[in-house]
């Protein structure tokens, strides 16, 4: 009667003891199988930090500003905004070679700021590189290129320049850019008469 007494308290012993070690099991299982779990989300969060979203804005007169801005955009994977003016530039608004034309009027003063249609207002909070597209006008940037920067708040983001031009480059465009607005942060600028694929990627993982 004792010796069957004893075997039944040691099965009660052997009893708890797998019921605990069985409750382990599941409470290890469960904390790697959260740890499984959460890192993705954690990678996921990390890669969202370390990506810069960008917005390419372009005003073109003449078309081909438009096809290089979309080209980038295309390529880096940016949103894409144009900068109208509230009145469109007609062929004889951009003859160069008239005093009188209405670009050759705006350039000869730099305080001008041609209007944009809807104020030129874009919603920036989105976005932490903001591209800005322009045909060279005078070995600078147009006016109206002033006009949509002052309509809008790039603190905190990078401007980026780039420009299309039969024959000028964009140093001067770009001083001129830093100079009139020495509280935003400028990236490097890029002419863009062609598009290399390769160039533009290079060139877009440089902004910091």
């Amino acid at each position: 009667m004792k010796k069957f007494a004893i075997i039944m308290v040691l099965a009660a012993l052997m009893g708890c003891g797998n019921a605990q070690n069985n409750e382990n099991k599941e409470q290890n299982g469960a904390s790697t199988g959260s740890a499984t779990e959460t890192a993705p989300v954690e990678q996921e969060q990390t890669q969202n930090e370390n990506t810069m979203k960008a917005l390419v804005t372009y005003f073109s007169a003449s078309g081909v500003t438009r096809n290089a801005a979309k080209q980038v955009a295309d390529i880096i994977g940016a949103d894409l905004f144009e900068i109208t003016p509230e009145t469109l530039y007609t062929e004889a608004d951009l003859d160069w070679q008239n005093k009188q034309s209405r670009s050759s009027v705006e350039m000869a003063d730099k305080t001008s700021r041609p209007a944009l249609k809807d104020g030129g207002k874009v919603d920036l909070a989105n976005y932490d590189v903001v591209y800005v597209g322009f045909p060279i006008w005078w070995y600078t940037a147009p006016t109206i290129i002033n006009t949509f920067i002052e309509a809008n708040n790039f603190t905190g983001k990078t401007i980026v320049p780039f420009a299309t031009s039969g024959g000028s480059n964009i140093k001067k465009a770009c001083e001129d850019l830093q100079t009139a607005y020495p509280n935003y942060k400028f990236g490097e600028g890029k002419l863009l008469n062609s598009i290399d694929k390769a160039d533009i990627e290079k060139w877009a993982a440089a902004v910091k």
